[in-house]
This record gives C-alpha cells, structure tokens and sequence, in this order.
C-alpha cells in the first residue's frame, strides 16, 4: 500500500497522521525537504526516529515543500536501500517517492533487491521516455505510464520549472492543506467506519471474533467505552447483584459503584 504525503511551502506535517501511516506501513520511512538550493533528505526502518528527525527539519526549512513516505514492500527486499525517496539517475537535486505498483517494465528480476520504484529511479525515468515534465506531452506520458499510482518528484534542479511535481493527486485526499496517497493517515476507526465496533477504543486493537464487551488485551469496554473493571456497564451489574442478595453484598465504604470513570 505504502503512503506518500506531501506539503506544499510552509505547511507544518501532522504527527498523528504520520504516525497512524508508519504504522500501517512498517517497511521503512523516509523523508526530502527543499530547502534553499538542496534537499535534505532522510531514512530509517525506526519510524519515531525518522519522523521525529522530519519534524524538527520541517521547522527549520518550512518555505519550501516537502514529503514523507512509509512503504509497505511489494517487490524489493525490506531494508533502508528501498526507502523511499530516491535520486532520480543518481542526482542528488532531484528525488521521488511513489505509491503504488509500477509497470512491469520496471519490476526486479528473480535475484534483484530493489524495488519497482528504486529501478525506475535509477534507470527508467532519467532516460525521460516520456519527454520532459514541463511539457503538456511529457506530463500525460508519463502519468498514463503510472496508471492509478501516485508520483512526487522534488527538485532544485534549474532544468526544472517547478520544485514540486505531483502525478495522481486525484486519487489521494487533501487534509488541512496536506496531501496523502491514501487514507491509511487516519485511525482505524475513521478507516473503517463500518467495522468500527471492532476496534478498541483505547489499545486500538482490530478483533472481529470478540466474544465479550471487553477487549481481551487492555479491558475496555466497548458498551460504556470505559476500562474494565471500573465501566459503568459493570458497576451497574454489581450494584443490581447487591442489591439482591442483601446488605452482607454491599459495596464498602471506599468504593463509589455510581461513579462513572473517565475515559483514557
């Protein structure tokens, strides 16, 4: 699946999002930040680490834009050498990072590593089969080559027009003025609204076979949506069973079965 997400000039990354990203994609993060007349770029397989290293480059370097990348591997071997982005042809003033399957033009052979996205970095796309980008022809080339996937390229390079090129915005969502490859940026709550009286409120656990009201990892309860043993669900129980059995049941002094936990 992967996710891409982009920042236009002085737009600041959203932690959470990026965080809910990483973790839905776990095969190694990477980031590219234009800033003056290079880009500054980063990777890493720890995505707290990587993340917390962008957002504090994001701060100093805010006026020219930006991406973040987590991948999920599809073809390549899982490793920092497949982090996105990559040098287009091996210069350092021009990256891009891809969501998405490429053609199989681009696919790794039996005993090749790297990704489809890593070849075409390396070998297909500074050919410039398609033209150039600035051009109406170049641009349609090359976006009808990547189909349904999504492409950003950052550059410095003066043979460029722009900084920022982006192929297959249509198919990813805008958020506060931040574009993302997908909805993989969001809980899983928000991701699958249909199933969201799977997920736990608290540990986000996703279990489609839970068989109680409680998640069976932290305790929460998914009718009150407090933690056990302190959700109004069971305290009301308790206090019902009290009550039936007489005065020797009740609750001591310290214990408050009316009083309703608040939630983490």
């Amino acid at each position: 699946m992967c996710l891409l997400t982009y920042l236009p000039a002085q737009v600041a990354p959203d932690p959470d999002a990026l965080a809910y990203g990483a973790r839905a994609n776990p095969h190694g993060h990477g980031f590219a930040i234009v800033a003056g007349g290079r880009i500054l770029v980063g990777r890493g397989m720890n995505a707290d680490r990587v993340i917390t290293e962008f957002i504090k480059a994001r701060g100093e370097h805010p006026t020219g834009p930006a991406l973040f990348h987590s991948r999920y591997a599809t073809h390549g071997s899982i490793g920092i050498r497949n982090c996105h982005p990559f040098r287009l042809g091996g210069d350092a003033r021009t990256v891009l990072a891809h969501n998405g399957t490429l053609p199989k033009r681009v696919h790794p052979g039996p005993y090749d590593p790297r990704s489809d996205t890593r070849i075409a970095a390396e070998e297909y796309l500074p050919k410039q089969p398609f033209g150039s980008i600035d051009t109406h022809r170049g641009a349609r080339g090359l976006a009808s080559w990547l189909g349904s996937s999504k492409l950003l390229i950052l550059t410095v390079d003066p043979a460029y027009a722009h900084h920022a090129y982006l192929f297959g915005h249509h198919n990813g969502y805008w958020q506060d003025e931040i574009w993302y490859s997908n909805n993989s940026y969001l809980p899983l709550a928000l991701r699958w609204p249909k199933r969201r009286r799977y997920l736990c409120g608290y540990c986000q656990k996703f279990d489609l076979h839970r068989t109680s009201r409680y998640c069976g990892d932290c305790g929460w309860c998914f009718d009150c949506e407090t933690a056990f043993p302190d959700c109004t669900c069971h305290t009301a129980s308790t206090t019902a069973t009290s009550r039936h059995r007489g005065p020797r049941a009740l609750p001591s002094a310290h214990h408050h079965p009316h009083q309703q936990a608040s939630a983490p």
